[in-house]
């Protein structure tokens, strides 16, 4: 174990580093995927269910990683301690792009719960793209100014987001308790139109929600008494988001007509509208856009460090590697703002929910390369005796690894195909990369 630099003063503690965890977990999705879930109805919430069940196991699996190898930068140094050079090469890239396309698709939804202020937004796509990249290059800013203010602007945004998303969580069992049950009208549960095929397919989209567990694990040398913080920060935000997420969605899901929903730019805030009253439903909107900034800031802040433990490992050119006089890898910010920026930019004529739904496959189908590998990796490195043996581990990293491949075959045809050619383009880096003698073994 790589504890000696553990105890190293950092300058995120817990309550930030569980602000990142939940904050990256809980931006777009609670507030969007009701759309994009709408036509599954019940299997859904199944969907839910798996989807929570399977992101404990490899939030688990990386808990324990983080705490037996406190220095390493999260999925980039464990897999290269388990499998070597290539393989690890293979995740921090496919992690990378996982990244930046969630920042496109969270820009994207930030705007979307803006239209209900200015339906102009939605009428516009071009003005929706710019107002989209206006949010990811403000905080792409502040990212590269300070760490710490990026730091505290996640908890400061983590806990507004928070307090509509109780209020939601009342609203849906007084609802279902009867009161309000004048305008209720839950959708029937009916066993036939239950499929596997429909679970599979909403797990990928419900997984997307749930992307951002491993997020304290990234900047680990930042962090203060990595050991202890990242695995509590890690388990505790990944409980309390999936419960929240649980409860909340499925609340839409099932309350709200499935044709409005489908149909919303903001269904989270429809609901409310549709059992509070209008007035409510524009403050859910306020805060649902508030939501989708804390997260985008959250994962800017991953998009830099993640280059920049690739460069430090040898496995990207050495610029990325550099840092601003705030101590910040400012490089590493500008161009994955910029490849985020390319990628809105070239899809900017479909409907805001489509965009959001096709950012948010590619990015799910890039990231469980990351978590597959991973959990291949904690089984690997026991074997070799670096990480204690334990039958919860083993267990856990047995589960993650399947739900992976089965999510990843949830995710479809064109979704696959756009991660499998994102990932596939980084082979040419790699090989420049070993002929330049940078990949060290």
């Amino acid at each position: 174990m790589s504890s000696g630099a553990s105890r190293s003063s950092g300058s995120l503690g817990f309550w930030m580093c569980l602000a990142l965890v939940m904050g990256n977990m809980i931006g777009s999705g609670v507030f969007l995927l009701p759309a994009s879930l709408a036509p599954y109805g019940w299997n859904a919430v199944f969907g839910w269910i798996l989807t929570v069940a399977g992101s404990l196991c490899l939030a688990f699996v990386f808990s324990r990683l983080a705490r037996s190898f406190p220095a390493q930068s999260g999925p980039y140094g464990y897999s290269r301690l388990a499998f070597g050079n290539a393989p690890a090469f293979a995740v921090a890239w496919s992690y990378w792009i996982s990244i930046w396309v969630t920042n496109a698709a969270i820009a994207v939804a930030a705007v979307s719960y803006l239209t209900i202020f200015a339906p102009v937004i939605a009428a516009q796509t071009g003005l929706a793209a710019i107002l989209a990249l206006g949010f990811l290059w403000t905080l792409t800013l502040v990212n590269c100014l300070s760490i710490r203010a990026a730091g505290g602007f996640q908890l400061v945004t983590t806990i507004l987001k928070l307090l509509p998303l109780i209020a939601a969580i009342g609203i849906t069992f007084a609802v279902a308790g009867g009161a309000g049950s004048g305008k209720a009208a839950t959708l029937p549960f009916r066993s036939e139109d239950i499929s596997l095929q429909a679970i599979t397919a909403t797990a990928s989209l419900t997984l997307w929600a749930m992307l951002g567990f491993e997020s304290a694990t990234i900047p680990a040398r930042r962090v203060e008494d990595p050991e202890r913080t990242i695995p509590r920060a890690t388990m505790l935000g990944t409980v309390l988001a999936g419960g929240i997420y649980l409860i909340a969605c499925s609340g839409v899901a099932l309350l709200l007509p499935p044709e409005v929903a489908a149909s919303s730019n903001a269904p989270f805030a429809d609901f409310v509208a549709r059992y509070v009253g209008a007035g409510p439903a524009l403050l859910i909107g306020l805060f649902a856009a508030i939501s989708a900034i804390g997260a985008l800031n959250g994962w800017v802040l991953l998009q830099g460090e993640m280059p920049l433990a690739m460069a430090r490992g040898g496995a990207f050119p050495r610029l990325f590697g550099r840092l601003s006089t705030a101590g910040t890898p400012m490089v590493a910010q500008l161009v994955s703002s910029g490849l985020a920026t390319i990628l809105v930019l070239s899809n900017y004529s479909r409907s805001m929910g489509q965009l959001f739904t096709f950012m948010a496959l590619v990015a799910t189908v890039a990231t469980l390369v990351m978590y597959f590998i991973c959990s291949l990796a904690s089984l690997r490195l026991m074997q070799q005796g670096d990480m204690r043996r334990s039958a919860g581990v083993i267990a856990a990293a047995s589960l993650g690894a399947v739900y992976s491949l089965w999510t990843f075959y949830g995710a479809g045809g064109e979704a696959t195909g756009w991660g499998a050619i994102l990932v596939a383009s980084g082979i040419p880096v790699y090989l420049l990369m070993r002929r330049a003698g940078g990949s060290r073994a």
